[in-house]
């Protein structure tokens, strides 16, 4: 084994290569890499110890709401460490009896790379989501960012490598910082199941990457996600993406990206060079990721927490006037008026909710972007004022003289206004998980439940 001193634009900086090893390796079993990279391996699989998680409905109940119609309103948790990404998504009320789609497994494993190869990406998403559940037999891992046997980077899923020639951004032409930064853009980016492909998974990049970008392809071809069951509205689901903010940053104009800062190069000694697996948090690896750059730590912490305190205070206002124009949409409705005439104010909704959501569900937003965060939900301020103005008229017109807002104050609360009977939910999963999956699928889809 060698080192090979491969320096990219950024801080990617040493990688660690092999020399004259023919050991053949599993592509999709992390433990069979473990000989050629021991050092990777060992931090990849303390992954594990991050089992921490925020159920966010209960912290946050109006996204009971907002999500109302969908699988979201069911069960929705911060993310955890990778080593969890398989189970997690087996044992969500959002899947929940597995019949689902396939394209659900898309992140969460490299055996759903495997096997998209082997089937293709219809065929792959052409499956329910049990189907495919015993085929995934390990977490995120090695051959999810590279080559087999290989340091060398890849996008391993055809979706994200069409997404990034979308953007004309194609993975080979890259730095080596930014071929960092798309292995990770797989999976912490937006996107959907395509319903005229299988519903397989697709990122909606046609017009770019923004938000009024995806908005602008999502309305033009008259998508939706759901329609949600209290006002009607045409809804969209953001789904995390961290991509799309980063790509917009001043980290990313410095040509500083994910893996600098969430996986850091150990400086010097024995390990100099060699990435820090365990993904998390940057504030964690402040020493190594941050302070070329920032000197303090106190410094860079208390900035961070302004800007989520900005952030999470502005989105709360968001928040509830986008529950009242949902009730309100629901009230002109019941009180007479027809879809047409209540269609302006729908629009409105689903615009608002859609920046709200583009900002809020991007893990880690006050740290990536928050200047895109706050620009994102003052339009959506604006937004939903106008969707609530326009439903006030119609509401006075047609002599409606209240709206009947539900107690939200709890997340059970919340779901009894939706009539979710999450008791009756969670003993279905419980049955299914102890008849079909424990017994029956690899043991990563069961890791720490």
């Amino acid at each position: 084994m060698m080192r090979s001193w491969l320096v990219g634009a950024g801080t990617l900086g040493v990688v660690l290569t092999l020399g004259g090893c023919s050991e053949a390796v599993d592509p999709t079993e992390s433990e069979s890499w473990r000989g050629q990279y021991p050092e990777q391996y060992e931090r990849w699989a303390q992954t594990e110890t991050l089992e921490e998680r925020v159920d966010m409905l209960a912290e946050r109940p109006a996204l009971v709401v907002l999500w109302g119609g969908s699988a979201y309103a069911k069960e929705f948790h911060s993310p955890r460490g990778h080593q969890f990404a398989v189970a997690d998504v087996t044992h969500t009320l959002r899947t929940a009896q597995g019949e689902g789609d396939a394209a659900c497994w898309s992140c969460k494993s490299p055996d759903a790379a495997r096997l998209m190869a082997e089937q293709g990406e219809n065929g792959f998403a052409a499956h329910q989501f049990a189907e495919l559940g015993k085929e995934m037999g390990s977490a995120i891992g090695c051959a999810d960012c590279h080559e087999p046997g290989s340091d060398t980077l890849r996008l391993a899923r055809p979706f994200s490598q069409k997404a990034m020639a979308k953007i004309k951004q194609p993975f080979e032409t890259q730095s080596l910082s930014m071929q960092g930064s798309q292995t990770c853009g797989q999976c912490h980016v937006t996107y959907y199941f395509q319903p005229e492909e299988e519903n397989r998974v697709n990122i909606p990049w046609i017009f770019g990457n923004t938000a009024d970008d995806i908005e602008k392809y999502y309305d033009t071809r008259g998508f939706y996600d759901w329609i949600h069951p209290v006002s009607g509205a045409f809804m969209v689901k953001a789904r995390h993406p961290e991509f799309e903010h980063w790509s917009r940053s001043q980290h990313a104009k410095l040509d500083v990206g994910c893996v600098d800062c969430h996986m850091p190069a150990n400086p010097d000694g024995e390990q100099a060079g060699v990435h820090d697996h365990k993904v998390r948090s940057a504030l964690d690896n402040f020493d190594r990721a941050c302070v070329r750059c920032h000197q303090s730590e106190e410094r860079v912490a208390t900035a961070l927490a302004e800007a989520k305190s900005a952030i999470d205070a502005k989105r709360e206002v968001v928040e509830a006037l986008l529950v009242q124009a949902h009730y309100d949409a629901k009230a002109a409705q019941d009180g007479g008026a027809d879809f047409d005439r209540v269609a302006g104010a729908l629009m409105d909704i689903r615009h608002a909710q859609w920046r709200w959501d583009f900002a809020t569900s991007s893990h880690g937003i006050h740290a990536h972007n928050p200047e895109e965060g706050l620009a994102l939900l003052d339009k959506a301020l604006e937004q939903v004022t106008l969707a609530r103005a326009k439903l006030a008229i119609i509401l006075n017109n047609l002599e409606v003289e209240s709206v009947s807002y539900p107690d939200i104050s709890t997340k059970a609360k919340a779901q009894q206004a939706l009539q979710l009977d999450l008791d009756a939910l969670t003993e279905q999963k419980k049955r299914y998980l102890e008849t079909q999956v424990i017994p029956h699928w690899p043991k990563a889809t069961s890791r720490g439940y």
